[in-house]
């Protein structure tokens, strides 16, 4: 389950702006437990499977870093990953709310 959050992370981040590796290690952090040495596989695959691209950028203040954005069809599958992710999240809370309090039979 944790993979699909990242994947839906990830390109959550990168459909407001496009960021480098290290910047998404920061961003996904603050809400799920990551490391580099989970992203950039990550990354790498996500690029793979066309849902992103990718550029170097140079810096005055250190070595060019290599950022990541979003191609069409990655916008079209962030859409649909984020309807699902929503519908998902409500059904379960429909559930635990009915179920909150009750006892649920043991077979």
């Amino acid at each position: 389950m944790k993979k699909g959050v990242l994947d839906l992370c990830v390109l959550s981040i990168l459909s407001n702006e496009d960021c480098y590796g290290y910047q998404l290690v920061e961003i996904v952090s603050r809400v799920v437990e990551i490391s580099e040495g989970t992203i950039y596989p990550l990354l790498k695959r996500l690029q793979k499977e066309k849902l992103l691209s990718s550029y170097i950028v140079e810096s005055s203040e250190g070595p060019a870093r290599k950022y990541y954005r979003l191609t069409d069809f990655g916008k079209t599958k962030f859409v649909s990953l984020k309807e699902d992710w929503t519908d998902f999240v409500g059904r379960v809370n429909s559930l635990m709310s009915e179920v909150n309090g009750s006892q649920i039979p043991h077979g």
